[in-house]
């Protein structure tokens, strides 16, 4: 697919399905929803912010925040996801190797999209992505740190030398040629990310590249301080719910081990807990039992 025909394809873009069902977490439904068209209309005009969220909870708090650009994973939390985040633009992965074959991923491209996805990540090669983009499905790719694909360069910046940038650059260019909407940009230098978001029509999801591509992306876990490993370099903890979640464990602890200690002791149940049968009913009843 050559660049006029992926140009082409954007302007024909439609928006993702409006959630079918409600869910306990409630966004800021009054925002308007942002699609694809949305961002590629406003491409170096502003940037977004984008966050990968992991539950519904998640999803309606940055939605709340008035974060509306957001990526999680295409499995079965995607539904209560799209229910909690209406309002939100969602790019969701489709698992690396999942499908064998481009026409395998279509279908589950389909899928997620019926789903609540608005757009599908996917880590492979053009010729997935082009028959994906083919079909009207937006379609987001990836250069730089893959971590899919890290076993041929390593968990590093990829980049810093000029050979390497050139290759950074034929793949996105290829990503593009193959219909692709979006770019997630990965731990690469500012002047490689700068430039790929200067040339492409695609919108650059900019992740531990500077400030330089359309969105700038970050993980929930990375953000929310719920990660309890490793935390990258361009992360930033803006809370430690990790600590609040080893004090709420504590706290079950404590609590389960109150309750079996009650019932150890004979402190639970108590007759305020329990149901009685009326003296003359259970009288009844025994007589009715003991004829059987």
């Amino acid at each position: 697919m050559r660049p006029t025909r992926m140009r082409l394809l954007f302007h024909c873009l439609r928006d993702a399905q409006s959630p079918s069902a409600g869910d306990q977490f409630q966004g800021a439904h009054s925002m308007p929803k942002t699609t694809v068209a949305t961002l590629l209309q406003q491409k170096g005009q502003r940037k977004w912010v984008q966050v990968h969220v992991d539950t519904a909870a998640e999803a309606a708090a940055a939605e709340t925040a008035g974060i509306t650009v957001l990526s999680c994973e295409a499995d079965h939390t995607l539904p209560a996801i799209r229910a909690a985040a209406p309002s939100a633009l969602i790019s969701a992965g489709m698992p690396h190797g999942s499908s064998a074959t481009p026409d395998e991923a279509v279908r589950a491209a389909f899928d997620a999209l019926r789903r609540g996805a608005d757009a599908i990540y996917c880590s492979h090669s053009p010729r997935f992505i082009e028959a994906m983009a083919r079909e009207g499905i937006p379609v987001t790719g990836h250069v730089g740190l893959v971590p899919n694909l890290a076993a041929w360069t390593g968990f590093r910046a990829i980049g810093r030398l000029a050979p390497e940038a050139l290759s950074v650059l034929r793949k996105a260019k290829d990503i593009e040629n193959a219909g692709a909407a979006f770019l997630e940009v990965e731990v690469v230098p500012v002047q490689l990310a700068d430039h790929i978001t200067r040339a492409t029509p695609m919108i650059t999801m900019g992740m531990g590249c500077g400030s330089v591509c359309d969105t700038q992306y970050l993980f929930s876990c990375d953000v929310l301080g719920t990660n309890t490993g490793h935390y990258p370099r361009h992360s930033k903890r803006y809370a430690d719910l990790a600590a609040l979640e080893a004090e709420l464990q504590q706290k079950r602890i404590a609590a389960f081990r109150a309750f079996a200690d009650d019932v150890t002791r004979a402190g639970y149940p108590e007759r305020r807990h329990e149901v009685w049968m009326d003296e003359a009913e259970a009288e009844a009843f025994a007589r009715a039992a003991a004829a059987l």
